[in-house]
């Protein structure tokens, strides 16, 4: 089973899960969302698993820069869109692990999630 870890390389959060899984010896793969890009299907597949309303960072910079035309009505279908043009829009990081995605990062739940594997 592989691991990945999705974000981008800057973000505070990210730094903690990857020094988290480092410390923790767990072996991973890290997909930058800027380098690497996400495809829909990728995002359909997230929604599918938790809300798209959960994935949706509202608080960031960039969804304050988008439009309010993009930003009113805002609907599943509206959110995949917006996510694949401005992958930042994401919340991270976003761990896929044995299955399962499991958003943002908090020591606890990691922990957690690798001692139920």
């Amino acid at each position: 089973m592989i691991t990945v870890l999705y974000g981008i390389p800057n973000c505070q959060t990210v730094k903690k899960a990857r020094d988290w899984l480092t410390t923790h010896q767990i072996d991973y793969i890290f997909h930058d969302f800027r380098k690497n890009g996400l495809d829909d299907s990728l995002l359909k597949q997230w929604t599918s698993m938790v809300s798209w309303d959960m994935l949706l960072n509202r608080r960031g910079l960039t969804w304050r820069k988008l439009a309010p035309e993009e930003r009113d009505n805002i609907n599943e279908n509206r959110a995949i869109l917006l996510m694949h043009r401005h992958p930042t829009l994401i919340k991270r990081p976003i761990l896929s692990y044995n299955n399962h995605i499991k958003v943002g990062f908090s020591p606890e739940h990691y922990q957690q999630l690798f001692d139920g594997s």
